[in-house]
């Protein structure tokens, strides 16, 4: 049967193309990496994007018993930005075009069992090569270079099961069927009849059902198509109850046997032309884009951080949706969306350019990986087969709709555009719509973008991002508005029930090409930096949850009355979950009760509350020279108290507040956490424009990312800590020029 083996650790790194494959088992002058690796760690911000475009040369010393001699053997690569070219023992075995999608190599024929090591050698090639989608023209963020995503060795029998593609079906009736297509490697011409076994089993273990199947098997029929009918007592899979299964997939014929694995999902999704149905119940979908781009280290973050942003998404934001702008993305990611019920829009690699015919084709070859590598996950709801924003090209995504409807019939289309009018090829017409700047309507109606005199399936991919780009540590007011634009969005949307939802721009800031974004090489776009901490728009997204899974009270205030123009801090938003608040300034309760603002803000479940004049007097919110108080605000909900804010008239540093996101980590492979520095004033509040500078030490077996001196932005600064395959305890210290230290003592097993 099949052995997986992970070969991320203890890979030699180059970052030049001159790897010495004449002497290929030379790595003299090469680093000892881990993967994923990024080919150069970068600043945080103000760098060339030249800097990492460059061909690099990684090489592994494989070793592999003597055992598998008559195996099929493959290199199992997740991610290489962009053009990898692979070796064994200095002899071109293979190559792939496309930074976001995987590829096997194989390596069985070429493997020397008699040599005490065989050397592989990848050399990436990182620059931006306009034959390969999305180069060509620009693109709006980074492509980050190295062997960014896992490898793995694949040992198999002579026959053995590729890949597996579940489809389920009746999933509103009692009982239940599903469809499973078998994708055989016969290597040896095998022939025979051949056992099937199919199980689905419980997260728990148990086997819930099983059937077996006798099948002929013969070298030219590769793909087998099996129907299980009459499933009982199945829970489906929902935003709010993400039940997951096991399918596991048994073969035995002659003497050769395989079992393939998956997870997978009951539930049916359909966009229609009043919007959008998760197993027949209406919902509405609210999201972020997320690039999968972090400080430092680019694209190259393990598993752990990459579940984490599905946590943020899913946990911290409320979401029910995101969109992976715009490729892609990490799988360990999408499966924590299947755990998580977190709704995906997965998309091919792209950003506006079309090139060539031989571009064309690298594309629709990166859409069948795509598909092919993330048919069975239950999240995916929709595939995305046009390239970001690009004009139209109805020969060309034609094509595309053609790949995606016939390798999986079970899934809409939609093509993200950013123009109006245009031709509809896919199921659903998704639209960037970035009409809202301030002063005009928050979005379009959809006749208004589409151009057709009757309704169709309509999703909102983009806006706001650049049309207000907004820094953590920005002036009160423009946060405000910032935050508003997102809300108006979402209310429109809400309000609208032609339009399934809306992904705005987007959820974390990303770093990008010169010609776009700040000076500073950073599109402030997110509703979070990149680091991952909230920003004020963030809350807008928080707080539409039920406040008994989570009370939310956020006034986007830093409470000093000389902070906006003219002065005070009206109008006061405050994005709440709340029934109702009570405000006290000082000793004066303004107003027993203030109520969320529903009648202006009927779209979104949960509206904010806004304090105006009609609340608070003008002499207390504005007048100069008089005494400015502290400020505590309650928040109520079935007559109780469950959340408070104070706001400080007087604001120190008081604390300096550090937290990881975990304290365990893994020694086998690459692993990382975050650590989140904060310095609150006395109330537990971040204190916005305060430069701290901040050392950070760390003793064991692990390494910092990034600088060991970073300067605390808007209150707060974060920062990776990642293993190096040693077990024992990472201390960090972290180092305040005013507060003092703390540390973090993370246990690496």
């Amino acid at each position: 049967m099949r052995k997986i083996i992970e070969i991320n650790n203890g890979w030699y790194y180059k970052p030049e193309y001159k790897c010495g494959l004449e002497r290929e088992n030379d790595v003299q002058g090469f680093e000892r990496v881990n993967l994923p690796h990024t080919n150069i760690e970068l600043p945080y911000n103000y760098f060339d994007e030249r800097s990492y475009q460059f061909q690099s040369c990684y090489k592994y010393p494989l070793n592999i018993p003597g055992k598998y001699k008559d195996k099929i053997i493959y290199l199992h690569f997740e991610g290489v930005m962009a053009y990898a070219r692979v070796y064994l023992n200095g002899n071109f075995l293979g190559e792939h075009k496309g930074g976001y999608t995987p590829f096997n190599i194989r390596i069985d024929d070429a493997y020397h069992f008699e040599a005490e090591t065989n050397m592989l050698t990848v050399v990436v090639d990182s620059t931006e090569l306009e034959e390969i989608p999305p180069f060509g023209g620009q693109i709006d963020y980074l492509t980050y270079g190295g062997i960014y995503r896992e490898v793995s060795l694949g040992i198999y029998d002579a026959l053995f099961i590729k890949n597996i593609k579940v489809e389920t079906e009746d999933i509103l009736e009692p009982e239940k069927s599903l469809k499973v297509k078998v994708f055989l490697e016969n290597m040896r011409q095998v022939t025979g009849n051949g056992l099937f076994r199919i199980a689905i089993i419980e997260t728990g273990g148990k086997e819930i059902h099983a059937q077996t199947f006798n099948t002929q098997i013969d070298q030219e029929d590769k793909i087998h198509n099996f129907t299980i009918k009459g499933l009982e007592n199945i829970n489906l899979w929902s935003v709010d109850n993400p039940n997951l299964y096991k399918i596991s997939v048994q073969f035995t014929i002659n003497d050769y046997t395989d079992e393939y694995i998956d997870r997978i999902g009951f539930r049916k999704a359909k966009f229609k032309e009043d919007g959008f149905y998760l197993n027949g119940n209406k919902l509405k979908l609210i999201g972020l884009n997320r690039h999968q781009s972090f400080p430092y280290v680019g694209y190259a973050m393990p598993k752990r951080v990459q579940e984490r942003d599905a946590e943020i998404l899913k946990n911290e934001l409320h979401l029910n949706m995101v969109r992976t702008s715009h490729y892609p993305q990490s799988p360990h990611f999408l499966r924590k969306c299947d755990e998580l019920g977190l709704l995906v829009f997965e998309e091919i690699p792209g950003w506006q350019h079309l090139g060539n015919t031989k571009w064309k084709e690298i594309a629709k070859e990166n859409l069948r990986e795509m598909i092919e590598r993330d048919w069975n996950h239950p999240s995916i709801v929709i595939w995305g087969v046009r390239i970001n924003e690009s004009e139209d090209d109805d020969e060309f995504y034609t094509e595309t709709n053609q790949i995606a409807r016939q390798l999986d019939p079970t899934r809409q289309t939609g093509g993200v555009r950013y123009i109006t009018r245009s031709n509809l090829l896919e199921d659903v017409y998704t639209f960037n719509d970035f009409i809202h700047d301030g002063v005009r309507k928050p979005l379009r109606t959809q006749c208004e973008v589409t151009g057709l005199d009757y309704k169709v399936p309509y999703l909102v991919t983009e806006f706001n991002g650049h049309m207000y780009p907004t820094k953590r540590f920005d002036q009160e007011e423009r946060q405000m508005e910032h935050s508003l634009r997102h809300l108006r969005v979402l209310n429109a949307a809400g309000l609208d029930d032609s339009i399934s939802g809306t992904i705005g721009w987007c959820a974390f800031d990303y770093n990008t090409h010169k010609d776009f974004g700040s000076g500073d090489r950073i599109c402030y776009h997110g509703v979070m930096d990149m680091f991952r901490i909230p920003k004020f728009a963030s809350y807008v997204y928080k707080s539409q949850i039920s406040p008994e899974i989570e009370p939310v009270l956020e006034p986007v205030t830093f409470w000093a009355r000389g902070e906006r123009n003219i002065g005070g801090v009206i109008p006061l938003v405050i994005y709440t979950n709340c029934e109702c608040i009570q405000l006290q300034f000082g000793k004066e309760k303004i107003k027993e009760k203030i109520y969320p603002r529903r009648d202006e803000y009927k779209g979104v479940l949960y509206p904010p509350i806004i304090i105006d004049y009609s609340v608070i007097s003008p002499e207390i919110a504005g007048s100069w020279g008089l005494t400015w108080e502290d400020a505590v605000i309650t928040g109520y909900y079935q007559d109780q108290v469950v959340i408070e804010k104070r706001l400080s008239k007087n604001p120190l540093p008081s604390e300096l507040f550090v937290a990881a996101d975990d304290l365990v980590l893994d020694s086998s492979q690459k692993d990382a956490t975050r650590i989140v520095i904060k310095i609150l004033d006395q109330y537990g509040n971040l204190l916005p424009f305060i430069d701290e500078i901040i050392k950070l030490e760390l003793n064991g077996p692990g390494r910092l990312q990034g600088p060991k001196e970073v300067v605390v932005k808007g209150g707060a600064i974060a920062f990776w800590v990642e293993t190096i395959n040693e077990t024992g305890i990472i201390d960090v210290t972290i180092h305040s020029q005013s507060l003092g230290e703390k540390s973090v003592r993370i246990e690496v097993k």
